[in-house]
């Protein structure tokens, strides 16, 4: 699906509204190896499908809740781009929370809702929600509520 092309001056007229939904993101053992790797991160339960087959409750690999949350730049650029920011900066995190696990070979997306803009100098930030889900589980996998600053 093609990304909304918005402009700053948009994001009020959004606010409180759902901002879209990624398409499916396959998540493979390939992925959570090499990002186990950068991070120094190799617990069992993420690179050793073997083990996690006999002894994770999950009976396999999981993905890194960071692993996760490191896509929600990807997933969101499927749903929105900002076509007159000079420059657009993740600004963090008020809350973050991993509910159920990401088993390897399943697929995920995105669901984003603008909360609140507030002007700066410059340039707005926006606070939004994410929703991460995996297909065929209610549960979703990752929330988070995050802000970012868009730069006229």
């Amino acid at each position: 699906m093609p990304a909304k092309s918005l402009r700053i001056a948009e994001f009020e007229s959004l606010n409180g509204q759902e901002l879209g939904v990624s398409d499916w993101y396959t998540v493979t053992q390939e992925a959570v190896s090499e990002f186990a790797r950068v991070t120094r991160d190799e617990q069992w339960i993420h690179v050793d499908a073997a083990r996690a087959e006999r002894e994770s409750p999950f009976r396999t690999t999981i993905a890194h809740g960071y692993f996760t949350l490191a896509l929600a730049p990807h997933l969101m650029s499927q749903i929105w781009t900002v076509t007159d920011a000079r420059l657009a900066i993740n600004y963090g995190l008020n809350k973050l929370r991993f509910p159920a696990p990401v088993p390897v070979g399943k697929s995920l997306r995105l669901r984003v809702s603008l909360l609140s803009i507030e002007p700066i100098p410059g340039g707005i930030q926006i606070t939004v929600n994410m929703v991460i889900e995996v297909e065929g589980n209610r549960k979703p996998v990752c929330v988070a509520e995050a802000l970012f600053r868009y730069y006229r």
